[in-house]
């Protein structure tokens, strides 16, 4: 192709991008003079370039196109339906200039249809006399649009303007200023052919590759002379790297510059009022990386104005204004771009979405009752996902996000969703700055060593079996407490099969703790290296099919190794991509599965060799105490503890308080208000799955169960509380006349541990293990004044059991109190739905107690 009409293709591609997004500009700001006069001059460029390679069909076109704005210019109304038809010239000169790039000459044919248009709204609209004032010299605007040849008003006034005269001589100073830095400007930029900058990218990475081996050689060596070259080699090879990394960052509003238009269209072709927004388009990245993200931002707009924005009428009806918004962000945040699509639509069809999982076969029923309504959302990933009630030519919500993550994936980029009923959507996307040289952690699994990409990389936890951190098996699946949660776990070498499936996993070695979306999991490795810039080479055809690997590289003492790919490992974990969960799922599971029961116990003795226990979670210290620190004030013993008084009290009769030395204690908190329990010897930490065997009615002893092979009696800490404070659950309300309340849990163990604390509380307590047992006392005519229910049972769960409360007259306005060991923002807002009062964590005793409080106090209130 001649190279003339290579760089005005090119040029002309630019400018008419420009030219689409700021005309959708001027058809919202019709007094800006400034934009339409960057229009009117680049369709005017346009224009003359054609005239001058011999180009008469674009020419025409640009020609007609120019008339009707420079009416605009005159002061004719700026219409949509102007605007509409200027876009459509814009399409066919686009249209001409692909024919042009293949045939090297313009394609046959006529655009009469699309010239007689525009000059018949030019000449609708021409203004009885105007003036153009340009020094002493008045121009009449002409009554008629011109024909090829003709010179325009700008051309006969440019003419003059150049023209040596004393016009010209009184040109100001600021004028030949304002050339001068044009002149300047020009001379600073180049246009450079892609493959140059992609050749220099290639050599600038083996350059990378050869700059680690020296320096690996280097290391090796304790003294060599070639340390400080090398140093300054590295050093020189990192500036170059840099600057040729800048030569390939772009805004990232060029990939944004066809959707204002898209908008406009949309907003038409749907009959809805829409706005873009869009925030950080001078934010730059990766050439590649641009070109890879256009289209899937391209289809996010294109779902959110047809499926997510509401129709004007049903706006108005929710309260909203008709003019929606979908806004774009962008910025940086620690080597990666983060990209906002939002709008303030009618947000996703939860209840939608999890139907269609179930019909597809992405999850079962009771696979969806575990999962939060953020889970259920990211179905909406899965191939074949849509909620839409038609399926229309634009988009469907839904359809194709399964291709949108997936060529986000292909980037090393993630993307979560988060949306709230009647209120919008969210789409977050995180991509990575580049993908040829990145910084990366040199990890080892069974012998081999691999490259995890840095930004990937949350922390590291080295894990032993005696530590403080170690690995944990809840039904077989390894987890890591890590600040309080349970972080799921997933060995590199069992999974890369680079050992023995059946062989023991060492309990020793490393955490890589990694993030997907909002997920956190942890890739066991056995050895931690270093940092190392790595150039990313592309895997050969018959890998690409391997989640685990992104790419290869090249390592400084010339190993070739495999770049794990955290999105591959997340999919082959059970993320949402592949199967409906999220990557907490084994954790959740851990924590919820009410079948399994398991508890964290902490098991001492106290008076006798017997174990005792109580659960871990109600325990807030173990202390150990010097005896001569505690005081006895009456009958009672009391040390001071961070400021305030705390009673000591001792669980059973044979229980006594060291005459000398340390004495270990377990604590309770509540705010400022502690107690402590005296305890001969704190034993181990265990969490077990158990069932109260055996209850004979003992005081402060909820009962014995089998606990590591030994009779254990588990300690009710809720009889112990009022002891050491007579108060603790509010005397005053104890003291109020007694009411009937039904306490459902399917767990032997949390009803007994409830009962003396609700008893305590001044209540008549009734208990149900199952859901279906507790309405069926309803149903019987049993009347309760307050019911609190466990949500997580087997058969009717405790949202199941409100819904049918809420059905029965007699219950419909039962305060209804939830407890459950899930306290997401999701389950809250699911429990509220369901029709309860409150919401309280299972283990949250002095919680219940005060939303009991609550509750009777406001019914008391509407009785009075």
């Amino acid at each position: 192709m001649d190279e003339l009409l290579r760089d005005f293709l090119t040029e002309t591609h630019e400018s008419l991008d420009t030219v689409d997004s700021e005309l959708v500009r001027f058809e919202q700001e019709p007094n800006n003079a400034e934009i339409l006069a960057n229009i009117f001059r680049l369709v005017h460029t346009i224009k003359g370039t054609c005239g001058f390679l011999n180009l008469p069909r674009l020419a025409m076109l640009a020609h007609a196109a120019e008339s009707l704005m420079g009416r605009f210019r005159d002061g004719m109304p700026v219409a949509q339906d102007a605007v509409t038809l200027i876009l459509a010239t814009l399409d066919r000169i686009k249209d001409i200039l692909a024919a042009l790039e293949q045939r090297q000459s313009e394609p046959p044919g006529s655009d009469d249809d699309l010239i007689d248009r525009l000059d018949a709204l030019a000449q609708e609209y021409v203004p009885e006399t105007a003036h153009h004032t340009s020094g002493s010299l008045v121009y009449q605007v002409l009554e008629r649009p011109l024909r090829p040849g003709e010179a325009t008003l700008d051309e006969l006034e440019r003419a003059f303007r150049e023209t040596p005269g004393p016009v010209r001589s009184q040109k100001t100073d600021t004028a030949r200023s304002s050339e001068r830095q044009d002149i300047k400007a020009a001379n600073h930029s180049i246009r450079v052919n892609v493959e140059t900058l992609e050749h220099l990218m290639t050599m600038v990475s083996e350059l990378v590759l050869t700059r680690n081996q020296l320096m690996e050689l280097a290391r090796r060596q304790a003294e060599t002379e070639f340390k400080l070259p090398l140093q300054r080699l590295s050093h020189v090879t990192a500036e170059l790297q840099e600057g040729v990394m800048k030569t390939r960052m772009q805004p990232i509003g060029s990939a944004w510059q066809k959707l204002p238009r898209l908008v406009r269209d949309l907003s038409a072709e749907l009959g809805k009022h829409i706005e873009l927004e869009m925030q950080g388009a001078e934010t730059e990245l990766d050439r590649q990386v641009l070109d890879l993200i256009r289209d899937p931002l391209t289809h996010m707009v294109r779902n959110s104005a047809d499926h997510g924005i509401e129709s004007p009428a049903d706006r108005r009806a929710a309260g909203k204004p008709e003019r929606a918004s979908i806004r774009l962000t962008a910025r940086h945040e620690g080597g990666h771009i983060i990209i906002e699509l939002s709008d303030d639509g009618r947000g996703l069809d939860t209840r939608k979405i999890r139907a269609k999982a179930r019909a597809l076969g992405l999850a079962g029923e009771s696979e969806l009752d575990k999962m939060s309504e953020v889970q259920i959302q990211r179905f909406i990933f899965a191939a074949g996902m849509s909620t839409a009630n038609a399926v229309t030519n634009i988009s469907g919500r839904g359809v194709g996000m399964d291709v949108v993550q997936s060529n986000i994936d292909q980037i090393g980029g993630t993307i979560d969703v988060k949306s709230v009923p009647a209120q919008g959507t969210v789409f977050t996307i995180k991509i990575p700055l580049t993908l040829a040289i990145v910084s990366a952690l040199i990890v080892e699994s069974a012998g081999e060593r691999f490259a995890m990409p840095q930004v990937a990389v949350m922390e590291l936890v080295r894990v032993r079996a005696d530590g403080e951190h170690r690995i944990e098996r809840i039904k077989d699946t390894p987890v890591l407490r890590l600040r309080d949660k349970l972080l799921p776990l997933i060995f590199l070498r069992q999974y890369l099969r680079l050992a023995d499936p059946e062989a023991r996993h060492a309990e020793s070695g490393f955490v890589v703790v990694t993030q997907v979306g909002t997920e956190a999991f942890g890739i066991v490795v056995d050895r931690v290296f270093h940092t190392e810039e790595i150039v990313v080479k592309p895997l050969a055809s018959r890998l690409r099919h391997i989640q685990a690997f992104s790419g290869n590289t090249i390592l400084g003492d010339g190993a070739v190794i495999m770049i794990l790919d955290p999105n591959g490992i997340a999919a082959a974990f059970g993320s949402v991509r592949t199967a409906g969960m999220g990557l907490d799922t084994a954790a959740e599971i851990a924590r919820q599965d009410p079948e399994r029961n398991k508890t964290a116990l902490l098991i001492f003795r106290a008076g006798s060799n017997s174990p005792r226990a109580v659960p871990l979670s109600l325990v807030t210290r173990l202390e150990e105490i010097d005896v001569s620190s505690i005081e006895v004030v009456g009958s009672r013993h009391l040390v001071q503890y961070r400021g305030h008084l705390m009673p000591l009290i001792c669980p059973g009769d044979c229980v006594r308080i060291r005459e000398s030395g340390s004495q270990p204690l377990l604590v309770f908190s509540d705010g400022a208000r502690s107690m402590a329990l005296v305890v001969d010897q704190i034993v181990d930490i265990v969490e077990e799955e158990f069932e109260i065997e055996v209850s004979d009615g003992r005081p402060g002893i909820v009962g014995s169960a089998i606990v590591k092979g030994e009779a254990t009696d588990i300690v009710d800490v809720g009889y112990y509380l009022p002891i050491a404070y007579s108060d603790w659950f509010g005397s005053s309300f104890a003291q109020k006349a007694r009411r009937n309340l039904l306490l459902v849990d399917d767990s032997a163990f949390f009803r007994n541990m409830l009962v003396p604390v609700l008893r305590a509380a001044g209540y008549a307590v009734t208990t149900a293990s199952s859901g279906h047992e507790a309405f069926g006392l309803v149903r019987s005519g049993r009347i309760f004044d307050l019911i609190v229910t466990d949500l997580q049972m087997p058969g009717m769960d405790g949202i199941a059991l409100a819904r049918a409360l809420r059905a029965e007259a007699a219950t419909a306005h039962t305060p209804l109190i939830a407890l459950s060991s899930m306290t997401s923002r999701d389950m809250i807002e699911r429990v509220r739905r369901a029709g309860f009062h409150d919401f309280v964590a299972k283990f949250d005793r002095q919680g219940l107690v005060a939303a009991i409080k609550e509750q009777a106090d406001a019914t008391a209130s509407k009785a009075a």
